[in-house]
């Protein structure tokens, strides 16, 4: 018989009879085990897997027993991966599903599943010996490349909101090619970039491939109450992204700048005060405030507009955003009296039958042959909050442009804090600008922010090359975010002021947004005899800090007061448009105990008032029937709306100086005036607006648009044409 015989034989040969009784013994024997091994698995269930009985009963299974714990839990991910699956396919842009499959594989060449011995790959060529390559894994298989800050050689490059990677990113249609199998290449090391999403840092490699995605999730900043979401790296982008977003959404990633934009807003801390009500003039008479030169309010308003949204009502003061603005003010011609008030009477555009007085003054221009030497101290935060384009690499760029404005004599120093405080650069003379520069540019950011240390460290440092006939002064510049240290704004409040005793003054320069400290500054430049400005620009700086050096420099009059006593017989009520944060109790205006604010060599400072004369029918409080006897003594004065009255000192001196002069009911408007009058009221009716626009009736933006055009005069630097384009901004982000 042959081989061919004898397997067709096999073939139609019949399996034998099986035994009845052999297979119910094994079927009883599994019964058996399998009751024996379920009992003892569930006799280890804890109180914590009680979930899984739940679900059972929710799903019974088929005959007398249920499904197994193992049984569910492996359906239950299999169930999982089909869903990632397929919402990660409709997750990506329809131009972008490219899908990636290896080459396929003969099936002749697969070994036997017995067969221990490994197939052979033919080289075509001899390969040199190669160090062990990791082994290769699908885009599915790749880990999160989490890589430590101590495993990257160098600094790594930050990649933070406002800053994009440079490099071609990668073309959403090209497809992701699979190496050969057959070719061992060498892989390199990935590209570390430091991803820096609020106070936290992560590593993560960057992807060539615009469908590589390494997902972070980092804790929120300090202080902050809202989660973030998944942080996407791919490509050149970082984009930001809900559950509902990343699952129903095709739309094209945002900038990270745009994805942060939600959780940012609102995070900025600014001082709440109400508005100055109106007051019966019967009742009190007099009003007391501070002078106010910062502009810091205007630019943060500006910054916000300019991102298409309305900005926080705290973050309006009426009084910095009249005050950003120059005016036709006369000056004073003596450094002995460095201003003289100027005063008008006007109709208000908001308020039918009530007038506007306008207070303005102008301070004394410092020649430059008058100016003294300068001890400056640069205060820099270089914390990691810091790292943004807007915040230290600005400020960087904004201290350069100071030292082309500063004499060859003035001196510079550096001095920074993070974690901690340092002296980066001693007093140098401006003459040594380059060894300046250098110092200023070596600075990186990084870490906490003591910044209580770093203001303790320039006061010393200031003292310690204190010039006696000179200008001493402490310029901070940062973001605010104390948050090691003295954080208290009372404590810091206390040290300033103490320190300005010495003749050392200290301003403040506010830079970026999200954890911006605006109520620290102010605090710090109030209480310190300096000024508080905020830089959201290159232009800004070059406003603040070069266009306006003199005056943000050279103190001409310090702790300046103001204060109007009304007429009973010819004013019935009166409202102070702005300066909430200014206001002074009325025995403080003879005080010299008390601070108040300064202004600067050049400086405009204008206050507006809203009165109501006597008979009008604007009136918003009744009269008192017991006024009479008081109206009664101010007949004889029935030329006058009031009286006003300023107190200042001399930058060295320590006894205040007084200045009055009558409000006359028919002092108008000049046409020299007219102007400036004009604009300022439009700006301050427009951040009445912003603040929701209490006092100002009927009143709209267009309305605002309308005075402003037709008061624009002379504007060199294009601030006032901004100024309506603004408000038109104001109208788009929901205004009215």
């Amino acid at each position: 018989m042959n081989a061919h015989s004898f397997e067709h034989q096999l073939r139609q040969a019949t399996a034998p009879a099986p035994d009845a009784e052999a297979q119910l013994r094994s079927r009883n024997a599994a019964l058996a085990e399998f009751q024996r091994v379920h009992a003892a698995a569930n006799q280890t269930i804890s109180p914590k897997d009680t979930w899984l009985f739940r679900l059972r009963r929710l799903f019974p299974g088929t005959g007398r027993g249920r499904p197994s714990r193992n049984l569910w839990l492996g359906g239950l991910a299999t169930a999982c991966v089909v869903v990632v699956a397929v919402s990660t396919f409709f997750l990506v842009p329809p131009g972008q599903r490219q899908v990636a499959v290896r080459p396929s594989i003969d099936t002749a060449t697969i070994p036997e599943v017995n067969n221990p011995t490994p197939p052979v790959i033919q080289e075509s060529e001899p390969v040199a010996p190669t160090p062990a390559m990791p082994e290769e894994k699908t885009e599915a298989q790749q880990p999160k490349a989490v890589i430590p800050p101590e495993a990257v050689r160098g600094r790594p490059k930050a990649l933070n909101p406002h800053r994009q990677r440079t490099g071609k990113p990668a073309s959403s249609a090209e497809a992701i090619t699979t190496p050969d199998p057959s070719v061992i290449a060498p892989v390199s090391p990935p590209e570390v970039d430091e991803v820096v999403v609020g106070h936290d840092k992560v590593y993560a490699s960057a992807m060539t491939a615009s469908t590589a995605v390494a997902a972070v999730q980092p804790s929120p900043g300090p202080g902050s109450d809202v989660g973030l979401g998944e942080i996407s790296v791919t490509g050149t982008r970082a984009t930001k992204s809900s559950w509902f977003n990343r699952m129903f959404s095709r739309k094209e990633p945002q900038s990270i700048q745009q994805s942060f934009r939600s959780i940012d807003e609102g995070r900025d801390q600014f001082e709440h005060f109400e508005i100055n009500p109106v007051k019966q003039v019967s009742t009190e008479p007099v009003s007391t405030f501070s002078a106010d030169v910062d502009t810091a309010s205007y630019s943060f308003v500006r910054r916000e507009l300019n991102q298409g949204r309305l900005p926080q009502v705290d973050s309006v003061r009426v009084e910095e955003m009249i005050n950003y603005f120059d005016y036709a003010w006369p000056a004073s011609e003596s450094r002995d009296q460095p201003f003289e008030p100027t005063v008008t009477v006007s109709d208000s555009p908001w308020g039918e039958g009530k007038k506007l007085i306008h207070i303005g003054i102008k301070g004394y221009e410092l020649p430059v042959r008058q100016q003294p030497d300068i001890n400056l101290v640069l205060l820099l935060d270089v914390s990691g909050s810091m790292d943004e384009p807007d915040k230290l690499p600005l400020a960087q760029k904004s201290m350069a442009l100071l030292l082309e404005t500063l004499k060859p004599s003035d001196t510079v120093a550096i001095v920074v804090y993070a974690g901690a405080a340092g002296e980066v650069l001693p007093p140098t003379p401006i003459k040594q600008k380059e060894t300046i520069l250098q110092a200023l540019y070596s600075l990186t950011p990084g870490g906490s922010t003591a910044g209580a240390e770093g203001i303790k460290l320039a006061y010393d440092l200031a003292e310690r090359s204190f010039r006696k006939n000179g200008v001493n002064r402490i310029l901070l510049a940062t973001d605010g975010d104390f948050n090691v240290g003295i954080t208290n704004r009372n404590e810091l409040k206390g040290f300033v002021e103490r320190e300005r005793e010495k003749g050392v003054f200290l301003s403040f320069l506010g830079f970026g947004e999200g954890n911006y400290r605006d109520d620290m500054g102010q605090t710090l430049a109030q209480n310190g005899n300096g000024v508080a400005a905020y830089i959201d620009t290159l232009n800004e700086a070059k406003k603040v800090l070069v266009q306006e050096s003199t005056a943000s420099l050279f103190t001409i009059a310090k702790d300046v007061k103001f204060q109007v006593e009304f007429n009973p017989a010819t004013v019935a009520e009166y409202r102070l448009v702005g300066y909430e944060t200014r206001a002074l109790n009325r025995e403080d205006f003879n005080n010299d105990k008390v601070d108040a604010g300064d202004i600067g060599s050049g400086h405009a400072v204008t206050a507006i008032y809203e009165i109501t004369p006597v008979g009008s029918k604007a009136k918003l409080i009744d009269e008192s029937r017991y006024a009479e006897p008081a109206r009664a003594a101010a007949q004889g004065k029935a030329s006058e709306y009031g009286f006003l009255r300023i107190r200042y000192k001399l930058p060295n001196g320590f006894r205040s100086r007084l200045i009055e002069q009558p409000i006359r009911i028919d002092a108008g408007v000049p046409e020299a005036l007219r102007d400036s009058v004009e604009f300022s009221t439009a700006v301050a009716g427009f951040g009445q607006l912003l603040r929701g626009g209490k006092y100002t009736g009927t009143l709209k933006f267009d309305d605002v648009i309308r005075q402003a055009r037709g008061a624009l005069g002379d504007d060199p630097y294009g601030y006032r044409a901004e100024f309506l384009t603004l408000v038109h901004k104001a109208k788009e982000a929901g205004g009215k």
